[in-house]
């Protein structure tokens, strides 16, 4: 599926939850939230993300309770109204979510804390033999952008990113399942996030299958200086096209079409 000549996934992001950065309350609902996902799946998407936790900067940790009533749900729905084939990712932290999740019919656990919220989620990735995707993050959110640093951030990501690798692969997880993610935006400044977008080839070069996660972020509100994030498609876009070219494997983005536009527009200049 992640093999350098295959071409790469948009992931489409489903955001139950009321708070998320840019599109909170938009989809926490069923109907709502299913008219979304065929919209994304008819502009394009490979993969459907959906989490019940925000974790943008200085936000608040939900139970695992809320977060299983917000999506088990809307993934029942999804696998009984739209699609029982389109592969679903659940995006917690919590090991008792993704592994209702995975009962459900997710097939992806995508973990912002690789594992170090709780450790039990390397375990229920490896008993469902699922794919994984571990993800850099400095401190929590509710801490992550108090003053983030770094000796060398791009090393120190990939040296960190390392370590969570050695830690699924302790828990069982096979290396072919595990998807690696330099967390854009988390616990780190924009000088930081430019630099990683820059030495996205160094993370590709780790042997491991890359998901790229800058859709609508604030280092490209900062550049582009526009405060509306549904207003940076073009600025997501961009980074789209330039992470195809740097050889990730998947897009996460909120705005399907016009990232599918640069993904194949990318590709196809790469294969020329």
């Amino acid at each position: 599926m992640f093999n350098a000549s295959n071409k790469p996934l948009i992931m489409g992001i489903l955001n139950v939850t009321p708070d998320s950065f840019s599109d909170g309350g938009y989809f926490n609902n069923i109907t709502s939230a299913l008219i979304h996902v065929e919209k994304m799946l008819n502009d394009g998407a490979d993969i459907i993300d959906i989490g019940g936790e925000s974790t943008r900067p200085y936000s608040i940790s939900v139970s695992s309770g809320e977060q299983v009533q917000r999506v088990i749900p809307v993934i029942k729905a999804i696998r009984q109204q739209l699609s029982t084939t389109v592969p679903i990712s659940i995006d917690t932290r919590i090991s008792t979510v993704a592994k209702m999740a995975l009962a459900e019919g997710a097939n992806i656990i995508n973990d912002i804390s690789a594992g170090q919220t709780d450790p039990n989620i390397l375990t229920i990735a490896a008993d469902y033999d699922c794919p994984i995707i571990l993800m850099h993050i400095q401190g929590t959110p509710q801490t992550m952008q108090n003053n983030p640093s770094y000796n060398h951030v791009v090393a120190d990501v990939l040296a960190r990113l390392q370590k969570s690798v050695e830690n699924a692969q302790v828990a069982g997880i096979k290396q072919e399942k595990i998807i690696l993610d330099p967390g854009i935006g988390f616990g780190k400044t924009s000088e930081h996030d430019l630099k990683l977008l820059a030495h996205l080839d160094q993370f590709v070069n780790s042997g491991y299958p890359i998901l790229l996660g800058a859709s609508r972020k604030k280092f490209l509100k900062n550049i582009a200086s526009i405060e509306v994030p549904q207003d940076l498609v073009l600025a997501t876009a961009i980074t789209t096209g330039l992470a195809v070219m740097a050889g990730v494997k998947i897009m996460r983005v909120h705005d399907v079409k016009e990232n599918r536009q640069a993904l194949d527009l990318a590709w196809a200049i790469k294969q020329s």
